[in-house]
């Protein structure tokens, strides 16, 4: 699920099927797997968009508009606290593991980042309004060193 603007590039990325937010809602059916790095949608609206067998994995994001005091930490730990009680499975990526098997794929060539931009350490002011004004299409990198 993407804009327009970066369709292509979704599929290039390998997607049979580009779902526009601009006009659909990806909730109104059911995915076996959805995977949610953005952190703009209810718990419970993105558990009615997976079937019961499949999965719901959250990797953090959130929006910088709105909210709570907590920010997309809320949208985690709302998901963790429910996920032994529900289904379909959800699985918040939030764990030394998670990141160590992800590093792992990356190295071996089996999943390859995609880099909007990169920005030294002393611009991240600069990262993080590009990130919220301009709508990153791919991951924005801070370099250290």
């Amino acid at each position: 699920m993407c804009s327009p603007r970066n369709a292509d590039l979704a599929r290039s990325l390998g997607a049979d099927r580009v779902v526009d937010y601009t006009r659909e809602d990806f909730t109104r059916e059911q995915h076996d797997l959805v995977l949610d790095l953005v952190g703009n949608r209810s718990p419970a609206e993105l558990r009615r968009a997976v079937t019961p067998t499949g999965s719901l994995v959250l990797s953090g994001g959130g929006v910088s508009t709105g909210g709570s005091v907590f920010g997309p930490m809320a949208l985690l730990i709302k998901a963790q606290a429910v996920a032994a009680f529900t289904r379909p499975r959800i699985r918040v990526v939030n764990r030394l593991a998670d990141l160590t098997a992800l590093k792992a794929l990356v190295e071996a060539g089996t999943v390859a980042p995609v880099v909007d931009r990169a920005y030294p350490l002393a611009e991240v002011p600069d990262a993080i309004r590009y990130v919220e004004d301009e709508h990153a299409r791919a991951k924005v990198v801070i370099t250290v060193g």
